[in-house]
């Protein structure tokens, strides 16, 4: 189960953009084309865009099902893509669907769509019995009976679509251990939440939507190669004090704990627990970008905060249960799913966490 891990932005591998290796190829893939290998970071990003594909598997991301159709291959090559540390491969590559999915980044979150969120995990007593391996699939209701709603491929379960200004870019880096990076277009100048892998197609692609103004880095763990983005771009970087030793030469220094408007539509929460300098972004009332700070689990089907690498407890507490005062419909986390519900059930959701982790 993805924790949320912490890491050290300035350790990524020169290898980041390396293809799989099929020596290393792991004994549980399932078929005979995409396979992943032996140095997956086990960051999530495959399960998030190929969830009919990839799985977990102990520490590792691995094929349970190979893409059956046209949408699924696609979904697979996009997770290949997006993959940090290449270690997605194909016995029998399609240089076609490779140059598709690497063109649909920057993914346009509504083209995403909605689905029911499902459980998704390796059955190793099933491939036990069987001699095959197989996954369990499962149905997760949300408390009330309604099927929370995750963003990821697929149409059924929608609600509540995203605008059509905003983005995942894909091409996760290794030096923020695959952290979902996101682009938002607005009148008054682009933003960029984290840093994705600083590649030729995200800067052609940021150029055309008309460049970046501003560069939000949640925490000190996903920098990644924001730096490069500024300099290209001349963007402001926005980051917590806290935080900013992971980013010398940040333009905008954010202090203190209380909020700071950044513009008519946009929010800047401090949100301190996961690092000392966590900052979530709330733009328009209904997208909460929040880093490693909260995401939706798929595992236990509701939101998650981080568990294992926590600066403060009870400040992480604090900062959550402040989060109630603000109405929002989606969390885009840097790690964990990506989520859409109603404000009122998002509100009774966070509630739930609260009561959860807290509740002792």
């Amino acid at each position: 189960m993805l924790r949320f891990a912490q890491h050290d932005s300035r350790k990524g591998r020169s290898g980041s953009n390396r293809m799989a290796n099929k020596s290393k190829r792991l004994a549980n893939n399932v078929g005979d084309n995409f396979f992943v290998d032996s140095t997956c970071i086990n960051c999530d990003t495959c399960r998030q865009l190929a969830p009919a594909t990839f799985a977990e598997n102990d520490d590792f991301s691995s094929v349970y099902r190979q893409p059956v159709g046209e949408a699924e291959a696609h979904a697979a090559y996009q997770a290949l893509v997006a993959c940090p540390v290449g270690s997605i491969g194909t016995l029998q590559g399609d240089k076609a669907q490779m140059q598709q999915a690497v063109a649909s980044f920057p993914l346009l979150l509504a083209r995403e769509g909605a689905r029911l969120s499902e459980r998704r995990s390796w059955d190793p007593l099933q491939t036990k019995a069987t001699g095959t391996p197989t996954s369990r699939l499962r149905s997760a209701p949300g408390p009330e009976g309604e099927g929370p709603v995750s963003a990821g491929h697929g149409g059924e379960g929608a609600i509540n679509g995203c605008d059509s200004h905003i983005y995942y870019n894909g091409f996760n880096s290794e030096k923020s251990f695959g952290a979902n990076s996101y682009f938002l277009q607005h009148p008054d100048g682009n933003w960029l939440i984290d840093s994705p892998r600083y590649v030729r197609h995200l800067v052609t692609a940021f150029e055309r939507m008309g460049g970046i103004k501003y560069i939000f880095l949640t925490h000190e763990d996903d920098v990644a190669d924001a730096g490069r983005y500024a300099a290209h771009f001349g963007a402001a970087r926005i980051i917590h004090s806290a935080d900013a030793d992971a980013e010398p030469g940040a333009e905008w220094i954010i202090d203190g704990l209380d909020p700071v408007e950044a513009g008519p539509e946009f929010r800047i929460l401090p949100v301190p627990g996961h690092t000392q300098g966590s900052i979530a972004l709330l733009y328009a009332d209904r997208y909460l970008f929040t880093g490693d700070h909260m995401g939706w689990d798929r595992d236990v089907n509701g939101l998650r905060l981080a568990t294992v690498y926590v600066w403060n407890e009870e400040i992480l507490r604090r900062s959550t249960a402040r989060l109630l005062d603000y109405r929002f419909e989606w969390v885009l986390p840097g790690h964990a799913d990506r989520m859409c519900l109603p404000a009122p059930r998002m509100k009774q959701e966070l509630q739930r966490l609260l009561d959860r982790r807290f509740s002792s």
